[in-house]
């Protein structure tokens, strides 16, 4: 159990003085806990960035097929642009951890500590939420692209009837959920311990308003 624990249990069943005392305590120890949460979470955020770059860059390097499939794929501006687009959220969504860092570390009041909170605590909820909406929608879009690049798909998908085409938006449907489920466990997990532990923060500062 480390100091600040140990302080928040003698606190809840000590005398009036030693409550006032632990007050002045206990902020800073929150102040420095939070402040090193935001930071790992941002340390996460650029592993992230690596880990995407390193899975679209080594199969690329690896797989003759696979390179000129991208460069066909690099010639569609709509391709282009997701990928822009993909790339410039990431970038904010990790400047805006650095800034939340920046900013508790130089906060001295506990008001605003929990402000800060909060608002790291909506940057991690709305990433989530972006991410889990571009696998949706990347596998409709992966079919596009493969319709309009792979002829043998294109004939494929041509020739089947309607009952055929229903399975195979309904598969796509299948597959996208069980990813979208795979990827929320996943970022609950990554995210969600450290969440966790910046809500107990969260909790300790308004106890501490109070």
């Amino acid at each position: 159990m480390d100091e600040l624990e140990l302080l928040k249990k003698n606190w809840n069943k000590g005398t009036n003085d030693f409550k006032n005392y632990s007050d002045a305590e206990i902020y800073p120890m929150l102040h420095k806990k939070s402040s090193s949460i935001v930071k790992t979470l941002f340390y996460i955020s650029i592993a992230e960035l690596v880990f995407w770059v390193l899975i679209n860059l080594i199969p690329f390097f690896l797989s003759d097929t696979y390179k000129e499939r991208m460069k066909e794929s690099y010639e569609n501006p709509l391709f282009i642009g997701i990928t822009i687009f993909g790339f410039l959220v990431i970038f904010t969504f990790m400047y805006l951890l650095f800034r939340s860092h920046k900013s508790i570390s130089t906060i001295d009041n506990a008001k605003k500590l929990m402000e800060s909170i909060l608002n790291t605590r909506k940057i991690i909820k709305y990433y989530v939420l972006y991410n889990l909406l571009v696998i949706f929608i990347s596998f409709p879009l992966s079919l596009y692209f493969e319709f309009n690049q792979n002829p043998v798909f294109h004939d494929q998908v041509e020739s089947m009837n309607s009952s055929q085409t229903i399975m195979l938006y309904a598969i796509t449907v299948i597959v996208a959920g069980i990813f979208i489920l795979i990827f929320w466990l996943f970022y609950r997990l990554l995210y969600g311990i450290l969440l966790k532990r910046l809500n107990r923060n969260y909790n300790e500062l308004k106890k501490l308003e109070v």
